[in-house]
């Protein structure tokens, strides 16, 4: 199988995020928010692309998507964050960078991991301190989901059916804490820009995505040392 750029295969699951450019807050007030939504709205009705969750933060986001073909996740996060800075400089004045270059994307592996980032980017704004419960932070698909699910009403058409089925009292489990095993994986995979998933998988996707450096202890030289 050749191999395909990073962040550009389709039907892999992704968790997305960049921050502020120097970590600089780029959501300043309520409408900065909402103007994001907005446009990752838009990018879907331009591009239609799964949005399974997503938190936005004062100085940065998480999003978790999943493309349908190679390259639809770039062209999407591209129009995003392309659109985005437009609006950020009409609005506050000032040009140059918004965000902290480009965007960062880690595979997922579609079973109980998918899950873990799941419950990981729904309960960031809770782990800020930001709120006391996290569907509490408006700017989540987690508040979205339940608005909907205190109304009886349907899911909101910008998410997606997950792959993999939710737990029953997924409120509950957002809310709980995780444990540092689980927190340590995740900051691994961000830290090293590597899949996250079972080892196994981990090594095959890895190979797939032209992404093996990231699974390498770091300071160990590529081809072993000269004896």
């Amino acid at each position: 199988m050749p191999r395909t750029a990073r962040a550009s295969a389709g039907n892999v699951c992704y968790h997305v995020l960049n921050r502020g450019n120097g970590r600089a807050e780029v959501f300043h007030k309520e409408a900065d928010y909402a103007a994001f939504v907005d446009l990752m709205a838009a990018a879907n009705e331009r591009l239609p692309l799964r949005v399974l969750a997503y938190a936005l933060l004062p100085n940065h986001f998480h999003l978790v998507l999943w493309p349908r073909r190679d390259g639809d996740l770039s062209r999407w996060m591209q129009w995003l964050l392309t659109s985005h800075v437009r609006r950020y400089h009409r609005h506050y004045g000032g040009s140059g960078h918004v965000w902290q270059g480009r965007f960062k994307a880690f595979p997922i592996q579609q079973d109980e991991h998918l899950r873990t980032v799941l419950r990981y980017v729904e309960r960031n704004p809770l782990r800020a301190g930001l709120v006391d419960r996290a569907e509490a932070w408006p700017w989540s698909s987690l508040a979205w989901r339940n608005r909907e699910w205190n109304r009886g009403g349907r899911r909101p058409a910008m998410l997606a059916k997950w792959p993999i089925p939710a737990p029953r009292h997924w409120l509950d489990a957002v809310n709980a804490i995780e444990t540092e095993a689980e927190l340590a994986a995740l900051r691994r995979s961000v830290e090293r820009g590597s899949p996250y998933g079972a080892e196994s998988w981990q090594r095959r996707t890895a190979v797939r995505l032209g992404l093996e450096s990231t699974l390498r202890p770091r300071g160990r030289p590529r081809g072993g040392a000269k004896k």
